[in-house]
């Protein structure tokens, strides 16, 4: 059994709450605390697609928004064959607020692959080049 298990799982379910009527591309994401509490977001689109938020980012917010500052670990979920890594605004938004955790990539087939923060994100734009 692997660690992930739970946050894939937390992940695939939220991704059915998906707001996709445009691309009907359903995203889930879950990030969990180092206590173990795991936060859920899925994507919302809008018209415009420029106002659409990814699931990786509700996650990140909805848990800030509640207090919680420090995570150990991301899982993304998606129904696409190839795996989908977090596109570039949610990389930086992952590493400002998670820095260089674990990212389980999976899909509803049972794939899975864990890459970590410095993997996706090599060059990080952060405070320290403030």
């Amino acid at each position: 059994m692997s660690e992930y298990n739970a946050l894939i799982a937390a992940a695939t379910k939220v991704r059915e709450n998906a707001h996709a009527k445009f691309s009907n591309f359903k995203v889930g994401a879950a990030l969990r605390t180092p206590g173990g509490k795991i936060y859920t977001g899925c994507n919302v689109e809008n018209a415009t697609y420029g106002l659409t938020v990814c699931a990786e980012r509700v996650a990140i917010f909805k848990a800030v928004s509640e207090g919680e500052r420090r995570f150990d670990a991301i899982a993304v979920v998606t129904d696409t064959d190839k795996l989908t890594p977090p596109c570039g605004a949610c990389r930086q938004i992952i590493w400002e607020f998670c820095g260089d955790v674990p990212v389980v990539l999976a899909n509803l087939h049972g794939k899975t692959e864990t890459l970590r923060m410095n993997q996706l994100f090599p060059k990080p734009f952060d405070s320290s080049n403030l």
